[in-house]
């Protein structure tokens, strides 16, 4: 059953994480897998300026309203582009997606970091013992990129990457990170902001965590039956 779970007075009085204990949801678990957009990192608004300039740029492409726009997060940027753009001409793909790296690395001024008291969250669980790895649809460069910029690279035991294996929903990425961190599916934790993320623990036998200050909310997030539904990521240590 779903529980939805208020935000940590704890945390907000400024206790430090590392004198809480870990959310009850997630004793069963030793390998806690997040996804890394709008999850771990604020950078919503980034990608979705970023995917209407691409459109803009390429120039054959239609307009799309932002909450369109925000339904690709989590997929890989091919799926993207066809689940966007589902009768373009394939021929765009690589102004598009030129166009939006561009963006999104150099010419967005639009904030993108960690969501508040996240990298406190994620050391106070890597010191409880829990194993960390992230399951993203962002590119390994891009993926490289923020850990090395937000200090977070040495907190996961794995990553998977979209251009690496399978996009989401395949079940190939968590696979291949039980593969490398040699954790069994049943104590093995994904936890995401989207249906993508839900429907990829799914799709893999395991587990699922939703959080709701992302792309999705808990209404529809619920319907994949997550073993909790929380509205902080610090609430991970309550």
């Amino acid at each position: 059953m779903t529980v939805e779970l208020s935000l940590t007075s704890a945390w907000q009085a400024g206790e430090s994480p590392a004198s809480q204990p870990s959310h009850s949801a997630l004793a069963p678990y030793s390998l806690l897998i997040f996804d890394w957009d709008g999850t771990v990192m604020d950078s919503i608004g980034r990608i979705v300026s970023s995917l209407d300039a691409a459109a803009r740029l390429t120039g054959q492409l239609p307009i799309l309203p932002p909450e369109r726009l925000q339904t690709m997060i989590g997929l890989s940027l091919e799926k993207g582009y066809q689940l966007l753009y589902p009768d373009a001409d394939p021929a765009w793909y690589g102004d598009w997606i030129h166009h939006y790296r561009q963006q999104f690395v150099h010419d967005n001024p639009t904030p993108c970091q960690l969501f508040p008291g996240v990298k406190d969250t994620l050391l106070s669980l890597k010191a409880q013992g829990f194993e960390l790895a992230v399951a993203t649809g962002k590119s390994r460069a891009g993926l490289d990129r923020a850990m090395m910029e937000t200090g977070t690279q040495d907190l996961f035991a794995a990553t998977r990457c979209a251009d690496e294996t399978a996009s989401k929903p395949d079940p190939k990425m968590l696979e291949e990170v039980l593969v490398q961190t040699g954790i069994s599916r049943d104590k093995a934790l994904m936890i995401g902001d989207t249906g993508h993320d839900m429907q990829l623990a799914i799709n893999a036998g395991m587990a699922r965590l939703a959080v709701t200050w992302g792309v999705e909310e808990s209404a529809s997030l619920s319907t994949f039956e997550p073993v909790a539904v929380l509205n902080s990521l610090n609430e991970l240590v309550s």
